[in-house]
């Protein structure tokens, strides 16, 4: 509502997929997260708002001119309280995670060697049936990981939703895309922005 969009109509829209909105001039589509950057790299969307482990996951080729500050919280890598794993010792270790191109790079830097397994859910299971014995996975409160019996190891990033445009429709759609672009950055709370301005991929 700050940036004078009014999405409320698609709380009320039930299954419906794609929303009209002619007086603001905006077609809306309702896409999993994992599928925004595919949409708007391809150009089924001119822009899209998308978590930064999404982004980080796929490295589309994407404009990212904001960071909405929103769905806060932090990639993190955890393990079970009375099993911890030493880091320096030569052992066969085993992540789970949904994230497993980000998982394998903080692996690489890190100069650990081990095995990612992908999961699309409940990556917590993996530690408490055995089938991993750490986890890559998004943090917000802790609460979840403390039920658990799961302990953060440390921290890979910060994360936030984040406004990608299409590289194309930032060209050809300029006036509409720019426009848009600009009143959701004066609907920022703080408009430390800028850091975010750069092309992916």
């Amino acid at each position: 509502m700050r940036a004078g969009v009014d999405l409320r109509p698609l709380a009320n829209g039930g299954r419906r997929l794609v929303h009209e909105m002619p007086d603001a001039g905006l077609r809306v589509l309702v896409i999993r997260d994992m599928d925004v950057p595919t949409f708007v790299e391809h150009g089924a969307a001119a822009v899209g708002i998308v978590g930064r482990d999404v982004l980080e996951e796929q490295g589309r080729d994407l404009y990212e001119p904001l960071d909405l500050g929103i769905g806060r919280c932090r990639l993190c890598v955890a393990e079970p309280i009375d099993r911890p794993i030493d880091d320096g010792a030569h052992i066969h270790v085993r992540y789970a995670t949904k994230l497993p191109n980000v998982t394998r790079r903080h692996l690489q830097a890190r100069g650990i060697t081990a095995e990612v397994i992908k999961l699309y859910g409940s990556i917590e299971l993996g530690p408490l049936t055995g089938l991993a014995d750490r986890i890559v996975d998004l943090v917000q409160s802790g609460e979840t990981l403390r039920e658990n019996r799961l302990r953060e190891v440390e921290t890979i990033f910060e994360v936030s939703s984040r406004l990608v445009v299409n590289r194309a429709a930032l060209k050809l759609k300029r006036e509409l895309v720019g426009a848009l672009i600009d009143r959701l950055e004066r609907a920022l709370p703080r408009r430390a922005t800028t850091s975010a301005r750069r092309k992916r991929g």
